[in-house]
């Protein structure tokens, strides 16, 4: 193809759609039918995204990164409006020798359009070795496209001609050791250092790699799974086990049958709600279980069980409450596995399954708050989830208001209050941190070119619970916001939406209420679209916050040259609930502008002994007032904090603090290259660029 020739197609394509891109390839007598069209393109080092016209080369966007992948997800290469994934079927087989997944992925496609015949999924560092029909095991031809920066490839099927708007390939694939979805500890790295464990974290975009997959949350599919792992291990997913020991012959199709496969067992799940991918979740290992409800097991290794039985032990008064708030909890059990230390969030609200975080296991089930929010899930974010990461806030704003009107009914409202002013102080850190311009402080951010991980902050949490809870205040208190949201959970389940369906809803249901008057204020563009803090502040019942802030000004009043040291533990008695006050007080002297000083910093920790706190959140801000102060002596606490465990929410903190300090700032970036390979993907990658490195 000459150069002008070249120049002329790449114009035109440009400006195409997917049939007038395929018209004027047959017109270009150089190209061969015979071969595949990205192989010959890609001779000219670009390739093509038949989604949305535009090119990429060595993993690069060449024209601008504020590009789309396609225009149903900025995220996603796939194509569900022409082709989607109605269920899926996971043929697995777990290597922890080569740590790899091998095995194959069937996927049960509905075409919208029967003149269309390609399916277009995502996938990143996969080894595709064979794609075919179902039906009669028809080879089918495949493209893997050029890798654009951290979303992987498009994986670019050509669909077996048929009348028939249902049609099933199966890929026959394997993962790569370096599967951002996937942790792989060795025996050493866990608790009872006797055998290998894996475990999984598939959002926002890491399905991808674990499997070829519509990778969008637009798109939602039921699945079953077939997994051989060794007949030691405990296999658990996001879904129902309904067989527990079968035998591996039974699932030998697309996996390595020899020797070693004797001690091997496989186990069969069914998910029968259709869920997003990044739902979809693995652990095998060496688990213990105790069953805490009538719908509830918690599991973890061993040497946790009692802790998580103890601390999550109102796990059914949550799912009651859950349940009088929103509606019936449709997913049959709602188990909850504590991972190891390395999982990289306090709770991810995989179905049937809660993954946790074992820095929840406080001894005094002051931390349990995080499964009411992984409860909340199960309805907003699982049933009812956003079209895509940009509407984010659809899912995490609307957990944190029915996690709060959980805690409510078990607490009281003066609790929800509580929670609300902290996450408050949490949204003014986060934004302060962040920019009060920055464009990631928005409601709804514009991903495109953008890793939904580098977005990641408590904005879509806070934010977005500040908006409804706004919302709230505007058509007349709780009850009448919880009448809508049960209507909203009704009519939106099993779908996915994004902030212009809820705000039409929201308009079209309380004008119907004959409230249209009392929504009329609300400038929904600012509220969308506006970074930094919200416009509106919210008027909160302080009666337990007032606590906390009447001990902040003693300390910032108390002169200690003049005068003895006046506190004590005695002073937590004024706090009705010792560890989440205690909490919200050290926040609160971590949000001066000003410094304690580093005497009253000693003095706090004579009086309170705080550095030998177990509740993680209590560790974090003391960590973090000890480095703001520069306690040099506490450097190892801090360095061991973010060693011995991976959660986001406290190392990333945590990381950034040490870096600011210039003189700490080298033994920090060491500390965190030596436990890097003991980190999740997730963890590694943001902690990195907070470090700069």
């Amino acid at each position: 193809m000459s150069n002008s020739k070249l120049t002329r197609l790449v114009i035109h394509l440009r400006r195409s759609k997917v049939h007038q891109f395929s018209a004027q390839v047959c017109s270009c007598s150089t190209l061969s039918p015979s071969v595949s069209l990205s192989k010959q393109l890609s001779r000219y080092q670009f390739s093509y995204n038949f989604q949305n016209s535009k090119y990429y080369s060595s993993g690069i966007m060449t024209e601008s990164t504020k590009v789309p992948l396609s225009p149903n997800d900025p995220n996603s290469f796939s194509n569900p409006e022409n082709v989607r994934t109605d269920a899926f079927h996971l043929r697995w087989n777990v290597d922890f020798d080569r740590q790899v997944v091998t095995g194959s992925v069937t996927h049960h496609l509905i075409r919208s359009n029967l003149n269309y015949d390609q399916v277009v999924l995502d996938s990143r560092e996969l080894n595709i070795k064979a794609v075919r029909a179902l039906k009669d095991s028809t080879p089918l031809e495949y493209d893997l496209g050029t890798p654009v920066l951290t979303f992987g490839q498009p994986l670019t099927i050509h669909l077996p001609k048929s009348t028939e708007t249902n049609v099933a390939i199966v890929i026959d694939y394997e993962t790569s050791p370096k599967c951002s979805a996937l942790q792989w500890l060795t025996k050493e790295q866990t608790a009872g250092k006797t055998h290998p464990y894996l475990f999984s974290q598939c959002q926002a975009i890491h399905a991808r790699s674990l499997f070829p997959c519509q990778d969008t949350p637009s798109v939602k599919a039921s699945y079953t799974a077939d997994v051989v792992a060794d007949s030691e291990l405990t296999i658990l997913m996001s879904a129902v086990r309904v067989s527990q020991a079968e035998s591996v012959e039974n699932l030998a199709e697309n996996i390595s049958i020899n020797e070693h496969s004797l001690q091997r067992k496989g186990h069969k799940f069914v998910q029968k709600i259709a869920i997003p991918s990044y739902l979809v979740a693995i652990v095998v290992g060496k688990l213990g279980s105790r069953q805490i409800g009538p719908r509830t097991t918690v599991w973890s290794e061993q040497e946790f069980v009692d802790a998580a039985a103890f601390d999550f032990s109102e796990t059914e008064e949550m799912l009651q409450a859950a349940e009088k708030l929103m509606g019936e909890y449709v997913w049959g059990i709602y188990d909850i596995l504590v991972l190891p230390p390395s999982f990289p969030f306090g709770g991810m609200e995989n179905p049937c399954l809660t993954f946790a975080t074992p820095t929840l296991l406080a001894g005094d089930k002051s931390l349990a708050n995080v499964i009411a929010h992984e409860i909340a899930h199960s309805w907003t974010g699982n049933l009812v989830t956003n079209r895509t990461f940009e509407h984010f806030w659809l899912n995490e704003g609307f957990t944190v208001y029915t996690e709060r009107r959980i805690l409510g009914l078990m607490k009281g409202e003066a609790f929800r209050q509580f929670e609300a002013i902290g996450g408050w102080e949490v949204l003014k850190e986060t934004v302060a941190t962040l920019g009060a311009e920055n464009p990631l402080t928005q409601l709804i951010p514009d991903l495109k070119g953008v890793d939904p991980d580098d977005s990641f902050s408590s904005i879509p949490y806070e934010k977005g619970f500040a908006f409804l809870y706004y919302l709230e205040t505007l058509v007349g208190g709780p009850e009448t916001f919880l009448t809508f949201m049960q209507n909203y959970i009704v009519k939106f389940k099993l779908t996915s939406l994004d902030s212009s369906t809820f705000k039409s809803y929201f308009i079209d249901y309380f004008e119907h209420e004959g409230k249209g008057a009392l929504i009329k204020e609300i400038d929904w563009n600012t509220w969308f679209y506006v970074p930094g803090m919200p416009h509106y502040v919210p008027q909160y019942d302080h009666s337990l916050f007032d606590a906390c802030i009447s001990l902040k000004s003693r300390w910032i009043d108390w002169n200690p040259s003049t005068e003895p040291n006046p506190f004590s533990k005695k002073d937590f008695k004024t706090f009705s609930m010792s560890s989440p006050q205690l909490q919200e007080f050290l926040g609160a002297v971590l949000q001066l502008k000003e410094n304690l000083g580093l005497e009253k910093i000693k003095a706090m920790e004579k009086s309170y002994e705080l550095c030998s706190v177990k509740n993680c959140e209590i560790q974090f801000r003391w960590i973090r007032l000890c480095l703001k102060e520069k306690w040099m002596e506490q450097l190892p606490m801090a360095l061991k904090f973010v060693t011995d465990q991976g959660r986001m929410k406290f190392i990333r903190p945590v990381y950034r603090d040490l870096f600011a300090w210039e003189e700490v700032r080298e033994q920090a970036i060491q500390t965190f290259k030596k436990n890097r390979p003991n980190m999740m993907y997730v963890s590694a990658y943001t902690v990195s660029k907070d470090l700069q490195l």
